[in-house]
């Protein structure tokens, strides 16, 4: 009889562990966003790079997880011109653009996403 409880318990704990990893797969252990599904990443159009003559490098805080990079990720590249990919690694993210921008410019768009700008180079 108390073999049966203790493999009934030890079933009823691989049964969580099963869900919980099954969960982080789906929607990711992140810091944010962990309970709902990631977001759909924005896609560019135009993957040439030699269309995008301006290169920006902007260090950004507040980055912690993949979510937080596919959030500015997606806030930069739902404008026309622009290509960012970011580096949750070094916390920077390398914004592609067609035209020159303004450091407000980008500087506003990451804050609306949430982050913070700290320093831009321009290469």
């Amino acid at each position: 009889m108390g073999t049966v409880i203790i493999v009934l318990i030890l079933a009823v704990i691989i049964a969580f562990a099963v869900k919980s990893v099954i969960h982080r797969i789906r929607h990711g252990s992140s810091c944010c966003g962990e309970r709902d599904a990631p977001q759909k990443k924005v896609k560019v159009k135009d993957k040439n790079k030699a269309h995008y003559p301006f290169q920006y490098i902007l260090t950004v805080d507040g980055m912690h997880c993949s979510n937080c990079t596919r959030n500015v990720e997606n806030a930069l590249n739902s404008l026309d011109g622009i290509w960012a990919t970011a580096n949750l690694q070094d916390k920077e993210v390398i914004v592609l653009s067609k035209t020159i921008r303004e450091n407000l410019e980008l500087e506003k768009i990451v804050a609306q996403a949430g982050y913070t700008v700290l320093k831009i180079s321009i290469l």
